[in-house]
């Protein structure tokens, strides 16, 4: 692609549909424009705004909305925003635009935004305008674009990709089979045998120590010992103490060598 067919490209950078034009009185002072001097009866004109981007040079174009027929034109060259558009004192709405025949000719007519918004649009498309050409004038002077082979990436990607061949290992501690948390690791849970618990006696189960004695002269001490010996249980009985039934049971005593022997034969039982 040549440069003149590049050149030729248009962007357009903003479109709006109803703008005002008005004629306005020569500059009175050189403080500025206001457009509280602009009477209504002085609108000569109502139609389409369009800010073209034409390489280095923006255009503001009017045209008629219905047969794009061009009304007038405003050229910004680089570096010469203020002198084509010049924004006035007493309002946000309201620029003066220098518009060019071509010829040499030039005038200077009022441009009026309906919406605030549009103004600012307006604003903003040509300034991304000036950034465009600024942008373009660095490179430039820099030489161009710098070619892929004698670029020099100063913080280079790294590739974690594997290479072929190459493989990752990983080591993973085995489960164990069976058995899992506390109770794997006491023993109590595994093939074997469940291990019991050695469990100690509960305190106070220890050595029994006897109680201190009363000390004496005390009435407590004395009504119980008192009680105890009333009605204290009995001593179990021995079987063999009572031998009255067995005597009762045996056969009469015939003579002192019967009597002997009996007597023997219970001291041998």
């Amino acid at each position: 692609m040549s440069f003149e067919e590049e050149e030729a490209f248009e962007h357009t950078l903003l479109v709006v549909r109803e703008v005002s034009v008005y004629k306005i009185p020569p500059r009175a002072s050189s403080g500025g424009y206001k457009c509280g001097e602009w009477l209504q009866s002085d609108k000569i004109w109502t139609g389409r705004l369009r800010v073209v981007s034409c390489k280095d040079r923006c255009e503001i174009r009017l045209e008629d909305p219905n047969s794009a027929e061009l009304f007038a034109a405003c050229f910004v060259h680089p570096g010469q925003r203020e002198s084509a558009v010049e924004t006035v004192l007493d309002s946000s709405r309201y620029f003066v635009l220098k518009i060019e025949d071509g010829r040499g000719k030039h005038a200077f007519i009022g441009l009026g935004f309906a919406e605030r918004n549009e103004a600012f649009d307006f604003n903003v498309a040509l300034s991304d305008h000036e950034k465009y050409v600024r942008r373009e004038h660095e490179k430039e002077i820099a030489g161009g674009e710098v070619g892929d082979d004698t670029h020099i990436d100063i913080h280079p990607a790294v590739n974690h990709r594997l290479k072929e061949g190459e493989t990752i290992r990983i080591n993973v501690k085995p489960k164990p089979t069976s058995g899992t948390g506390m109770l794997s690791a006491a023993g109590l849970c595994g093939p074997g045998k469940p291990k019991p618990l050695g469990l100690g006696p509960p305190p106070g189960l220890g050595k029994i120590r006897s109680p201190l004695p009363p000390p004496p002269n005390d009435p407590v001490a004395a009504r119980i010992g008192s009680t105890s010996h009333v009605v204290g249980p009995k001593s179990p009985k021995d079987s063999l103490s009572d031998l009255s039934p067995l005597e009762r049971n045996l056969p009469p005593a015939t003579g002192s060598g019967s009597a002997k022997t009996t007597a023997a034969g219970w001291a041998a039982f």
